[in-house]
């Protein structure tokens, strides 16, 4: 069997550990539900996204900052075990490491609060410090629990060495031009999508406005995931609606993060954008079939 070629891939974000009940719903304000099962598992956008990157034969380096603590300790062991180069993850001593508080419900559907703690004090400087780390890869994903104005400072480094940046704008959040202007592509929900663009994303038309309010901001590809129904791809290469494998629904915590390691991967092996996306959807749906963020991310041996 001949191996797949593969660029080095460069993830930066949030390391978390996620704290998760499952229960038969979520619980209203004020209200509480008994009989919920407990798990903790490692998590946070951009340490999610690592693992499923490397999981789907990505060649992944992480940049990320941790607490001096346990669950600090644990996640490092935890990339390590799974492949991921851990050489650039930073230890903060003044604060704890992040943490996720996760309730599920009997859809699969999730509400989340994180205490940002180490990710908080991730900064340009730190960013500007590993300028080196750019050069030997060819895409960088980032996300947006980690300070915006290092973000900002991502995508221009990037940029400088004509890497690709591919920005998941999750949590959603505003983005400022400067910051698009140096986006290869973009992968926003339709949450996401209409607080950016100001289009409420309800379909193939809605999507369609959106992107190309995106795309006359200068971003050249555009990924809108719309959950159960797929991802609309606005590029030069290719418009429209890729559909979404059917699935039963367990826990969609790490459906996104799933599919931008995924999608990344594809793209670092030369894939178009439509198989690009085809084989993340694929990685998605089987990541919403078990339960947990990281745990849940599939094999490449498991994608048909």
């Amino acid at each position: 069997m001949i191996e797949q070629e593969r660029n080095k891939i460069l993830v930066i974000g949030s390391s978390n550990t996620d704290m998760v009940i499952k229960s038969s719903r979520i619980p209203e304000k004020g209200e509480t539900i008994l009989g919920g099962e407990f798990i903790m598992n490692p998590g946070g956008k951009g340490a999610n996204q690592a693992v499923a990157a490397v999981k789907l034969g990505g060649d992944v380096i992480f940049i990320s900052k941790l607490g001096n603590d346990l669950l600090g300790e644990s996640a490092i062991e935890g990339f390590k075990k799974v492949g991921i180069d851990t050489s650039k993850i930073l230890i903060d001593k003044t604060v704890p490491s992040g943490v996720a508080l996760i309730m599920v419900d009997d859809n699969g559907e999730n509400s989340i609060s994180v205490a940002l703690g180490a990710n908080a004090k991730l900064s340009a400087d730190n960013i500007a410090q590993l300028t080196e780390t750019f050069k030997s890869v060819e895409y960088v994903l980032v996300q947006l629990e980690i300070p915006i104005e290092t973000v900002n400072k991502i995508c221009e480094i990037a940029s400088d060495f004509g890497k690709k940046v591919v920005l998941n704008p999750a949590p959603a959040q505003k983005l400022s031009d400067d910051i698009l202007k140096h986006i290869y592509a973009l992968t926003p929900n339709e949450t996401e999508a209409k607080l950016i663009t100001g289009v409420a994303v309800q379909d193939k038309i809605s999507a369609q406005r959106a992107a190309e309010v995106l795309k006359d901001k200068g971003v050249p590809v555009i990924i809108i995931t719309l959950g159960i129904k797929g991802a609309y791809v606005y590029s030069e290469d290719f418009i429209g609606l890729i559909p979404a494998p059917k699935v039963k629904a367990i826990d969609a915590t790490a459906a996104g993060d799933t599919f931008n390691g995924a999608l990344v991967v594809a793209l670092a092996e030369g894939k178009t954008i439509e198989d690009a996306v085809l084989f993340a959807n694929k990685a998605a749906a089987l990541s919403v079939t078990k339960l947990g963020a990281q745990s849940s991310t599939p094999f490449r041996s498991q994608i048909t």
